[in-house]
């Protein structure tokens, strides 16, 4: 599995009518003769031959920027081209150019522009740095904003030209990072033309924040259109530390929880198959991600909060809707696992995140009986092997260090809660005291209360029942249930759809009403 992969830009629906654009009529796009004659020159030549000089591929590259500025200017990207989502016949196409011209123009221009990025990064010469930096300084040419202002249209923009112009973009900016530099310094023995990573910080940081945005979202679609941008994102140092501060590690784990779900429930296969290879794509990113742990106390405190990183690469596995899913997730698991805070610790005072504390999230969420599943079978990457070996061996390492009342203290507080030992009359009758806590503010008592609001209706009577023994077997505890609001909230869920649930909820109501429980049990 390579960090290098190069994301792909699906074609264009309207990709046969390309060949038809009759660039003089187009006086809204205000070219020049020269301009108009490049684009022919363009059309009838192998991209080789275009992008051989480094004064030709600049210009050709500054003309598509041209064209996206002004066609967009004009309403291009917001009429009937961006509502076609299926490849069109050449037929349906041509209908489309004369319907909606400039929208069938900014298609070809984010098309070309990414052609050309494409070839300049696989070829040798001319570079991404040498067409759209310039200067002795080599800094970002000024066009690069005709693809920000294309993604700033939001919802008026289709999604072709959105997806495209935030993965040409980010490839032209990820260039400009020193991390990649030094990377293409080793490749190439001639010395190299300077790129200016100052120019490109803002550029880099607006469009990160465009990425987060759609993360943000709760629609495929949207989250989709930013996927070859955030992959393209990941492959430099820099550019992973911004997708971290701008709080990317959060909402692409949350991305992860609901796709793994909703994947589990995909009865159609065609539908299936497109929600599994987005789930490989965020998994992938976050996995990228787990690549700075070491060398950043800020990147490891974002995995840690509030466990949801564990939980969705976790429900990932259990799920397991294809291999390549299933190793990207337990690769990420073990990088998470074997992390230290040896290099960079963080600030004095602060709370020491490392891997013994994902490992504890793991082991809250029974990670160790999905890694004794996945031993017996079969696969045919033997670096996945060798990765659930590791984590089998740090799991059962640290689950024997552990007393069942941390393992279920943990289990609390990760908010993942599945039935097991630690739910039964016999764990409660032995630990029901531990829930007061070592400050009697019964805090674990709280946050199993908090539980009963949980969408996951397992979760919820799982909840249900532990509140239950805790009445039970803690001296006044029917009082202090009550006092914490434990019995309103239980009561709501008596008459709910799910019968287990009603279940569960009925008994909790009837052990904190009646004191002795166990005699109408």
């Amino acid at each position: 599995m390579s960090q290098g992969n190069t994301p792909i830009l699906a074609p264009s629906p309207v990709s046969p009518a390309f060949s038809h654009i009759q660039w003089d009529p187009l006086g809204s796009l205000r070219l020049t003769a020269q301009e108009t004659a490049l684009l022919r020159m363009a059309e009838t030549n192998p991209i080789e031959y275009t992008l051989a000089d480094s004064r030709d591929a600049s210009m050709y590259a500054r003309v598509l920027l041209k064209l996206l500025a002004e066609a967009a200017a004009a309403g291009g990207g917001s009429g009937e081209v961006g509502k076609i989502t299926e490849p069109c016949t050449e037929a349906k196409a041509m209908e489309a150019l004369e319907t909606d011209v400039l929208g069938v123009v900014t298609h070809y221009a984010i098309t070309k522009l990414h052609n050309i990025i494409t070839s300049l990064m696989s070829g040798s010469g001319v570079t991404v740095g040498t067409v759209f930096y310039v200067g002795k300084d080599g800094v970002l040419v000024d066009q690069w904003k005709a693809l920000l202002r294309i993604l700033n249209k939001g919802g008026r923009g289709d999604f072709f030209i959105q997806a495209g112009a935030a993965l040409c973009l980010s490839l032209i900016l990820v260039t400009a990072c020193p991390s990649m530099q030094s990377t293409s310094r080793k490749d190439d023995k001639s010395k190299p033309r300077p790129t200016s990573y100052s120019s490109a910080v803002e550029p880099l940081e607006a469009l990160t924040a465009w990425v987060v945005s759609q993360l943000k979202t709760c629609q495929g679609n949207t989250v989709g259109i930013a996927i070859p941008a955030m992959t393209a994102l990941m492959t430099a140092t820099e550019s992973r530390h911004l997708f971290s501060a701008s709080g990317g590690i959060k909402y692409l784990s949350r991305q992860l929880r609901s796709g793994g779900k909703k994947s589990a429930t995909i009865k159609d296969k065609a539908a299936g198959s497109a929600s599994v290879q987005q789930l490989y794509e965020l998994a992938f990113c976050l996995w990228c991600m787990t690549y700075e742990l070491n060398g950043s106390h800020n990147i490891r405190t974002d995995f840690a909060k509030d466990g949801l990183a564990v939980t969705a690469l976790i429900d990932l596995v259990a799920a397991a809707p294809r291999e390549k899913v299933v190793r990207v997730a337990i690769s990420a698991m073990r990088n998470l696992a074997t992390c230290t805070a040896d290099e960079n610790p963080g600030p004095a005072g602060m709370k020491k995140v490392d891997g013994s504390i994902f490992l504890t999230e793991m082991l809250a969420c029974r990670l160790l009986k999905y890694i004794h599943y996945l031993g017996d079978r079969q696969f045919t990457d033997p670096d996945m092997e060798d990765d659930i070996k590791v984590l089998h061996k740090l799991l059962a390492d640290n689950y024997k260090e552990m007393s069942r009342w941390e393992v279920y203290k943990t289990e609390i507080e990760s908010g993942h809660l599945q039935w097991g030992s630690t739910h039964t009359e016999a764990f409660f009758k032995e630990n029901a005291r531990m829930l007061e806590g070592p400050d009697g503010d019964f805090r674990i008592l709280k946050v199993l209360i908090a539980l009963l609001a949980s969408r996951d209706e397992e979760i919820v009577s799982i909840a249900c029942y532990d509140i239950g023994e805790f009445v039970r077997f803690y001296p006044n505890g029917r009082q202090i249930a009550k006092r914490l609001g434990a019995k309103e909230l239980v009561m709501s869920l008596i008459e709910h759809e799910n019968v287990d649930l009603q279940r569960h909820a009925l008994q909790c109501v009837s052990k904190i009403m009646v004191q002795h429980w166990e005699y109408v049990k």
